[in-house]
């Protein structure tokens, strides 16, 4: 669907331009009896994003084949992107930018970032956010480093096992280069998929640097960020948490409120739709004693000799800012166009909207959940969790397969990450799903689980 921005005085005047009296004359050539029959019957009231389903579910009927009903989550999450955030990102002074090496001259980019700064901090209760990462990843590797300069002299990184793979992978990439770095993973707890309480403690001593959790876990889980952020505090060490589906900030407590000292995540869920891979969008915030520290850019505002209200670049890490030594990182851009996606849809939400949004994915996670207990698949773990859940399934992989001949994308099996959890599947729900496909995905595991879905 597309967004079209123009106002009924701009119409008037496009019309008077080309001489038509009014928009039907402008398909007055077409038969009459054609045009009797085009009208779309529509219930009034709807939201843009069930005007499109309709719209789409109507476009299917055309003879195209149907699409496949998705349940795929795993750190990217399939949401809604209204049409302003793609009609906005792609007006030419946004989209051919590059990035601002004249950050003065720049005011239109410069503001972006600057808002896109600020709604992180609005949602993470931090003081201070960056303009942005590259993705969820390499910004919770970055958070790592950054604490290391915090805090120079200790070596323990104690990472949760239950953080996403990809996250764990990269820090540890990140961090292969530094041998002095000791990288300790702590196990989760085999009954709620939170970490061990017990086993952070055992690791927290007076070498710890910091810890990393996620914010909710790779299996959906959310942590127990407060009494984790307790332990990390009593070795004075440095709390980080990452969050992959961003969306959860909008419901959860802030990680800022919980004790977090960095906190970073995805933003893919802000307005990005998903691709074949990417773009991602990282984000990252801090306390402001530690802004010097933090990599990548910052945008400040601040008033020009007119007093009008400008912006400007105020912290730049890249070493052709700056003397070579001094460069915290080597991230010397940002994913400026996706932190705009991200602030568009972020201001069109609003903390309202943003908010009832991630209510309805909890609602319909949930209901999910109990769908496939009905049909006796349990959940594998019992802690409390957002719109993304493990369910314990014998051979997932099978399962998958069947539910793929019938055009459902079930999930993704945890097993090739985490071969302890050989029976786990791991669900995401968003508002793109409804009542039916829900149903049919607890009908087609539960039969898969029985073995009796036939192959088609």
């Amino acid at each position: 669907m597309r967004f079209m921005p123009q106002t009924d005085a701009d119409i008037a005047a496009m019309l008077k331009t080309i001489g038509a009296a009014d928009l039907d004359a402008l398909v007055a050539h077409v038969p009459e009896s054609l045009r009797a029959r085009a009208a779309i019957n529509l219930a009034p009231g709807r939201g843009e994003a069930e005007v499109a389903a309709q719209l789409g579910a109507l476009a299917a009927m055309n003879g195209a084949a149907a699409g496949y009903s998705s349940f795929l989550g795993a750190g990217y999450y399939r949401h809604y992107v209204p049409a302003a955030v793609r009609a906005i990102t792609a007006r030419a002074e946004f989209a051919t930018s590059y990035t601002p090496y004249q950050a003065e001259a720049s005011q239109g980019t410069t503001q972006a970032i600057f808002e896109f700064q600020t709604l992180i901090t609005q949602l993470t209760a931090m003081e201070v956010a960056n303009a942005s990462m590259y993705d969820g990843a390499s910004a919770a590797a970055e958070a790592v480093l950054m604490a290391r300069r915090v805090m120079p002299k200790r070596r323990v990184v104690a990472i949760s096992r239950a953080l996403w793979p990809d996250y764990r992978a990269t820090i540890r990439t990140y961090l292969s280069a530094l041998g002095e770095i000791e990288i300790v993973e702590a196990p989760f707890d085999d009954l709620t998929g939170a970490i061990d309480l017990s086993a952070l403690a055992a690791i927290a001593g007076d070498k710890m640097l910091c810890a990393v959790l996620g914010y909710p876990n790779s299996f959906g889980v959310i942590e127990p960020i407060r009494a984790a952020a307790e332990i990390v505090h009593r070795a004075d060490a440095i709390m980080i948490t990452a969050t992959a589906e961003g969306l959860a900030l909008g419901l959860l407590k802030p990680p800022g409120e919980l004790g977090a000292d960095i906190v970073v995540g995805e933003g893919q869920s802000f307005g990005l739709a998903l691709q074949f891979g990417g773009p991602g969008l990282g984000f990252m915030a801090a306390r402001a004693d530690h802004v010097r520290q933090m990599p990548g850019r910052l945008v400040g505002q601040t008033c020009d000799r007119d007093g009008r209200r400008a912006f400007c670049l105020t912290l730049s890490t890249r070493e052709q800012h700056i003397r070579r030594e001094r460069a915290t990182s080597n991230i010397c851009t940002n994913h400026s166009l996706c932190a705009l996606a991200a602030a568009v849809y972020l201001s069109q939400m609003g903390r309202r909207g943003l908010r009832e949004l991630a209510e309805r994915n909890v609602e319909l996670a949930h209901q999910a959940a109990e769908a496939l207990a009905a049909r006796g698949i349990k959940r594998r773990f019992n802690g409390p969790f957002f719109n993304e859940f493990t369910a314990a399934i014998p051979r997932p992989a099978a399962a998958l397969e069947a539910a793929e001949r019938r055009r459902i994308l079930a999930g993704t099996a945890l097993a090739p990450d985490y071969p302890e959890i050989s029976d786990g599947l791991l669900i995401a729900v968003t508002e793109m799903n409804h009542d039916a496909e829900i149903d049919a995905l607890a009908r087609t595991l539960a039969e898969a689980a029985a073995g009796s879905v036939e192959a088609r």
